[in-house]
């Protein structure tokens, strides 16, 4: 299926998320992250964050489903082997902590063709009692359209 223009603005979500303490410090040591804030809750609770943050690039966690069901929405039938993951990029305007519940909502933003390949654009807002936590875009990029 080629890109259609159509489906800019197609909307997917909220999602809910609940930030857990063991999560992010898993995801700290799974990507060799060693800034105690992220590991040690002695350290932590002396900081002027009082506990445990959560590392920017967290961010991926609570805001895959959205990536997830844009790439597999049956309606735009996406080429999946074809798929190239092309950029991403976040804007971080608050911390999370364990036990806050992020709600993420995404949007296709620009979906269009060129050269040969289908672009398509998404972007994902994620909130905390309605104050923006995380913006996030994603590009991907479908060879042979």
């Amino acid at each position: 299926m080629a890109a259609d223009p159509k489906f800019i603005g197609k909307t997917y979500g909220p999602f809910k998320y609940e930030i857990g303490l063991e999560k992010i410090k898993e995801y700290a040591f799974a990507v060799g992250e060693t800034n105690p804030q992220y590991t040690d809750e002695e350290f932590a609770a002396k900081t002027p964050f009082g506990s445990i943050v959560a590392p920017p690039m967290f961010a991926v966690v609570y805001q895959k489903s959205v990536a997830e069901k844009v790439l597999l929405d049956p309606e735009l039938s996406l080429n999946l082997m074809m798929l190239v993951h092309g950029e991403q990029e976040f804007e971080f305007h608050s911390l999370v902590k364990p036990g806050d519940v992020i709600w993420t909502e995404g949007r296709i933003s620009e979906y269009y063709e060129k050269d040969g390949k289908d672009f398509i654009a998404v972007e994902a807002l994620s909130k905390r009692d309605e104050q923006l936590v995380t913006t996030g875009r994603f590009l991907f990029v479908i060879r042979g359209g």
